[in-house]
């Protein structure tokens, strides 16, 4: 199976592996999960040794809310990481990999950096990270560390390029822009009443995002994360 270069020297195709992007892709949807993108690597210190390929793993919606609520770690403390380091841990071991997540620092795994890498995800003007379906809603439960280089999911067309860009002037408190973010700026006005949509319905700048608007990734889910974010 051919590889594809994704920026990194050294990195050769093997002849054939044992598992392919395919059955990786299946594995992951019975969770709920997508493959978003990934990348080729060679002795990158940031992941286990052997590491020649890293897939990226994302709630696939619809249907992930509904799926995760109704595992077994919902209603204990942090349920959705318990049950990342559950689901995809298990892929790991069935695969002959190794699961690394965007939690559970410090130190933290460079995902931000990670995902600019699979030429599927941008930073966006705000710098958040965006990506080609899910927009600004972009998030990730961990990634596959493999041994084998294998196809990775094609790259992308930066959505921003050829968009109005809402986002500079979406938040209601001027707490994230071009200029930077604004932390203490943005959680005093979420105490506040005007900042109840956002609670409820998620940031308001991710949700301006034109391609954020077309993913059906529901309120609910984004309340939760935003009431873990503004304890």
């Amino acid at each position: 199976m051919a590889g594809r270069e994704t920026g990194e020297t050294g990195v050769e195709p093997v002849a054939a592996v044992s598992v392919t992007l395919a059955q990786i892709s299946a594995m992951a949807a019975e969770h709920a999960l997508a493959v978003l993108g990934g990348f080729h690597c060679e002795n990158d210190p940031a992941l286990p040794a052997g590491t020649r390929s890293v897939l990226l793993l994302a709630p696939r919606e619809p249907g992930f809310w509904a799926h995760v609520t109704a595992q077994p770690e919902w209603g204990g403390p942090d349920p959705i990481d318990r049950w990342s380091r559950r689901v995809i841990g298990g892929m790991a071991c069935t695969l002959g990999a190794k699961a690394v997540f965007p939690f559970g620092g410090p130190p933290y795994h460079p995902f931000y950096q990670w995902a600019l890498r699979s030429g599927r995800v941008w930073d966006s003007p705000v710098k958040l990270l965006v990506q080609a379906e899910q927009g600004l809603l972009v998030s990730f439960r961990g990634a596959l560390a493999l041994r084998e280089v294998i196809e990775l999911p094609p790259p992308a067309q930066r959505p921003c390029d050829s968009c109005a860009k809402p986002c500079l002037t979406a938040c209601p408190a001027g707490a994230l822009t071009a200029a930077g973010y604004n932390l203490p700026q943005c959680h005093a006005f979420l105490d506040t009443a005007a900042g109840e949509d956002c609670m409820k319905s998620g940031c308001a700048v991710r949700r301006a995002c034109p391609v954020s608007v077309g993913y059906a990734r529901l309120a609910e889910h984004s309340a939760y994360h935003m009431g873990m974010f503004h304890k």
